[in-house]
């Protein structure tokens, strides 16, 4: 009788020891054996910034066929009788070249003026102030504004941006920059000048007019999207005077 509780005594502990190994060591699936599968963690993704304000689209105006770039000679404009009064652009200490006369929307025959507009008649002077450098005067911005501006389907601000935009999307050749001296050339020769600082400008986007003998603007036509863009009927209104004066930048 001893011998057989011997016998079961002796199985009973082989069966615990066999137990507690398995509790210890547990089978585990053949993929996991010494190599447990990586966790994949997807990064959140990241938020686009907001345009920066020099890289948001431009507008783009409703209502028209085309803009017309309006550019003053400003030394020829402060020798009329208008401009001997305008303080804010002429004067001894007033050294301006090329301004800005306006940025005019235009059909392919004659053009719209004074629309009707939402917005105010009066540019404040804390928007004009950003343009004085292009066009120095306020009585100018509101005058281009109530006349061409409401009819360009945009803001009062995002018509200056645009008219800012065409400004600088446009080259002044090396005569007219801040030129020291009279100067005297063909309205031709000086269309020419501008075609070849402009890729893509031809002579048929574009006229010089003159007031008497001298420059008195020059027309740069564009798409809404501010591409050059041939206007025959702009382009007939060109100088026929076989040569012009420049006058001298005052300083």
């Amino acid at each position: 009788m001893h011998r057989y509780y011997g016998i079961a005594a002796f199985v009973g502990l082989m069966i615990a020891a066999g137990l507690m190994i398995f509790l210890q060591d547990p089978i585990v699936p053949s993929w996991d054996v010494g190599d447990t599968p990586a966790v994949i963690v997807q990064a959140a993704p990241k938020p686009v910034p907001a345009p920066a304000e020099g890289t948001k689209p431009l507008p783009i105006g409703q209502g028209f066929d085309f803009y017309v770039l309006s550019l003053s000679w400003s030394p020829s404009y402060c020798l009329s009788d208008e401009g001997e009064g305008n303080q804010q652009q002429c004067g001894s200490s007033k050294a301006f070249g090329l301004i800005v006369h306006g940025l005019w929307p235009q059909y392919e025959k004659g053009y719209p003026e004074s629309c009707a507009s939402d917005q105010p008649d009066r540019v404040p002077d804390n928007l004009g102030q950003h343009y004085l450098d292009i066009m120095p005067s306020m009585g100018l911005m509101g005058h281009e504004w109530r006349k061409h501006g409401t009819c360009s389907g945009l803001s009062q601000a995002d018509y200056f941006r645009v008219t800012r935009a065409a400004f600088e999307k446009l080259k002044i050749p090396d005569t007219l920059q801040q030129p020291e001296i009279r100067q005297t050339m063909s309205p031709d020769g000086l269309e020419q000048q501008f075609v070849a600082a402009n890729p893509g400008l031809s002579t048929k986007a574009m006229s010089v007019t003159c007031d008497g003998e001298r420059l008195e603007e020059v027309r740069i036509c564009m798409t809404t999207d501010l591409t050059f863009r041939a206007c025959e009927e702009v382009d007939r209104k060109s100088c026929q005077r076989s040569s012009i004066t420049i006058p001298p930048v005052a300083n």
